[in-house]
């Protein structure tokens, strides 16, 4: 059949809108991913934004399991993404928090002091914020609550052991990370506790943020300034592990003694082999069940405490490896 121009052009603006229809209702069909920003006007108060520092270490990923089981118990729905040690990045994904109106955010910070800004901006949105593992160390913002390990306890039980393991004499260092509060309180506690042993002085502190390729740099260079090193303390395990290659590439593993923070599974592999002396252990699950604990008795109306401590201990070679 012959068309005249004015069908075919009314046929091809059809055709074109009909193309547009099917591309705008594929897009409607596709699931949500994780972390992706809600449209501006979509609340939804079912869900509670989590934003993790990161996904990549055991300990976090034990806090995601605590988080995600207490969480099928009390019927909410968490969307979790990880903001990878950005401090912008988990600003942005707060931020989405509040575009999509959840019901409240929980942050484990990057950055303890620059977090502050982006609990103001969901304060003010009227969602309550609650803090896991790492506080908001920041004069600005209200927490609900906070849940983490007692870390002044830990660090003092890290001085504990680091002593015992260099025999109460000698230089230590310590492998910090400055920016994340629940950090400066370990660091706090070793400090408290080793300066109780006087013959043992600590003669340098760095820091390794918290990771394993950046402890290796770190040690590589705590070796070269201080050749009669004779322990360190790694705030966490990747620390640790990092420290603990640099030492073994330099032919000095067993001269130096390392105490690390989590005993995640890996470095209690390490300590049953006795090539890190021991850990401060922490709870991550339950650190995980106490905050899904404290936003539901939150929306129940009661007012959880505003720090909520969870206890540690230690794990050394004297210990069977679990």
């Amino acid at each position: 059949m012959a068309f005249s121009s004015k069908h075919r052009r009314y046929l091809s603006l059809v055709a074109a809108w009909s193309a547009g229809l099917c591309v705008f209702l594929a897009a409607c069909g596709k699931s949500e991913q994780e972390g992706a920003p809600a449209a501006p006007e979509v609340e939804d108060r079912q869900s509670v934004g989590v934003s993790l520092l990161t996904m990549q270490h055991q300990f976090y990923q034990e806090l995601r399991r605590g988080l995600e089981d207490a969480a099928k118990e009390a019927g909410l729905r968490l969307v979790i993404v990880s903001a990878e040690f950005d401090p912008t990045r988990q600003a942005n994904q707060v931020d989405e928090f509040i575009v999509r109106k959840v019901a409240a955010i929980v942050v484990c910070p990057c950055d303890s002091r620059s977090v502050g800004a982006s609990i103001v901006a969901a304060n003010q949105a009227g969602i309550p914020v609650f803090t896991a593992d790492i506080a908001n160390n920041s004069s600005l913002g209200k927490v609900v609550s906070h849940i983490a390990s007692d870390n002044v306890a830990g660090g003092k039980e890290a001085a504990k052991l680091l002593a015992a393991a260099v025999g109460g004499r000698g230089s230590v260092a310590i492998l910090s990370h400055p920016e994340v509060a629940s950090v400066s309180d370990r660091v706090k506690g070793f400090k408290e506790q080793i300066a109780s042993y006087p013959e043992i002085r600590v003669a340098a502190e760095l820091s390794a943020e918290g990771k394993r390729d950046k402890a290796v740099k770190v040690m590589e260079d705590l070796l070269q300034a201080h050749p009669d090193l004779a322990g360190a303390f790694a705030i966490n395990d990747d620390t640790a592990l990092g420290a603990l290659a640099a030492i073994e590439s330099a032919g000095k593993a067993g001269r130096i003694q390392i105490v690390g923070y989590d005993a995640t599974p890996e470095a209690r592999e390490k300590i049953a082999k006795r090539v890190i002396y021991g850990d401060v252990i922490q709870n991550p699950r339950r650190i995980g069940e106490l905050t899904i604990r404290a936003i539901a008795d939150f929306f129940a109306g009661r007012t959880p405490p505003a720090v909520i401590p969870v206890e540690v201990g230690v794990f050394t070679g004297d210990q069977r490896n679990p």
